[in-house]
């Protein structure tokens, strides 16, 4: 076993697993240090693109997740470079019906580890049905299907996304207005009015992207090697839970059990085919949402479109009433899952490379 294959890996889940903690000391809510589905979705409710009030701020997060991988592969790995793919229509539907299966569960994978970090044993059916996720996905891939990555582009298009993050940043700190006196929407009341000060969620989150860039982690990624007989990425899981309950514990934010924890739901059957969703969506688009962000600040477009896709599922998700809350799934949520799986089905059958 060659454990410098490891020490990354367990470097970027530690940093993760800790700062995440520390975020939730600092003002983030419960379990959610990082959280890139239900950040995504608060900054989404910040533009004003959906109007649940309690879900609306720009988080910082993301922005430096952003800015780390810029930094990361701009200065450290020498790695910065403008990319973009194929399939941008199965990209975006991709993330739309990712972010729908993550709220159906109330987390993307990182806050899932997360939670089980803070002692919420809830997650442990979206940690399965997201693995279970990544199986489909690579039954799909040996069956051919296939996206299309490195079509090079001028570097000036790669600056973009972290030139649209520190815009988003700039418009957070000053309160920019937008239209007659509208400003970002920002929630009085819930999830959204939870959040750590602004240079804390900022330099935190950059140090996290900074390292998931160098270490390569990927939830999807750590999955797909394990099925593979390959448990060095896995380690970066282990890292997170491990330091997550190691720090929740010292700051006396562990809450062991099954029932009333933040922001969770225990209906089993519906975090397991949640995540079952989400697994399969980021398995088909070569990464967790963690690893997009990440990757947008390194300069790939396709992972933008993946992002966008997931704003633009946020949205959808609170307008027409999808995403979870710690009462359990909506109505309508089983129908969106189920339209998301026979999507997410029909394009890993068909779509493959045209010879």
């Amino acid at each position: 076993m060659n454990f410098s294959n490891y020490k990354w890996f367990i470097a970027a889940g530690g940093a993760l697993g800790l700062l995440g903690a520390i975020l939730v000391y600092f003002g983030n809510p419960g379990n959610m240090g990082v959280c890139a589905a239900c950040f995504l979705r608060d900054t989404t409710g910040a533009l004003g693109f959906h109007r649940a009030a309690v879900v609306q701020y720009v988080r910082p997060e993301i922005i430096g997740l952003i800015i780390g991988g810029f930094i990361a592969s701009m200065f450290w790995t020498k790695e910065f470079a403008a990319t973009t793919g194929s399939s941008p229509f199965t990209r975006f539907f991709l993330g739309a019906f990712a972010m729908i299966g993550c709220l159906v569960f109330l987390g993307c994978p990182w806050r899932a580890f997360l939670r089980l970090g803070g002692g919420d044993m809830t997650a442990i059916a979206g940690f399965v049905g997201l693995a279970a996720g990544v199986g489909i996905g690579i039954f799909f891939k040996k069956r051919g299907y296939a996206l299309t990555e490195g079509d090079r582009l001028p570097a000036a298009m790669g600056f973009l996304p972290t030139i649209i993050g520190v815009i988003m940043l700039l418009a957070l700190v000053l309160g920019l207005k937008l239209g007659d006196n509208a400003p970002l929407f920002e929630s009085a009341k819930g999830p959204g009015s939870q959040h750590a000060p602004i240079i804390a969620s900022l330099v935190l989150s950059i140090i996290i992207g900074a390292l998931m860039h160098k270490s390569k982690f990927c939830s999807v990624g750590a999955f797909s090697r394990l099925f593979h007989k390959d448990f060095s990425m896995f380690s970066g899981i282990i890292s997170i839970i491990v330091f997550a309950t190691i720090a929740n514990m010292a700051l006396g934010q562990y809450k062991f059990g099954f029932e009333a924890q933040p922001i969770a739901h225990n209906n089993y059957i519906w975090n397991f085919l949640g995540m079952v969703l989400a697994g399969l969506c980021f398995s088909l688009s070569e990464g967790c949402p963690g690893k997009h962000l990440v990757q947008m600040g390194a300069g790939n477009l396709s992972s933008v479109i993946f992002v966008i896709g997931m704003m633009a599922g946020a949205a959808v998700a609170h307008n027409f009433l999808l995403a979870s809350s710690p009462n359990g799934i909506t109505a309508a949520a089983p129908w969106a899952v189920a339209i998301g799986f026979i999507f997410a089905v029909y394009v890993g059958f068909f779509h493959k490379k045209v010879a």
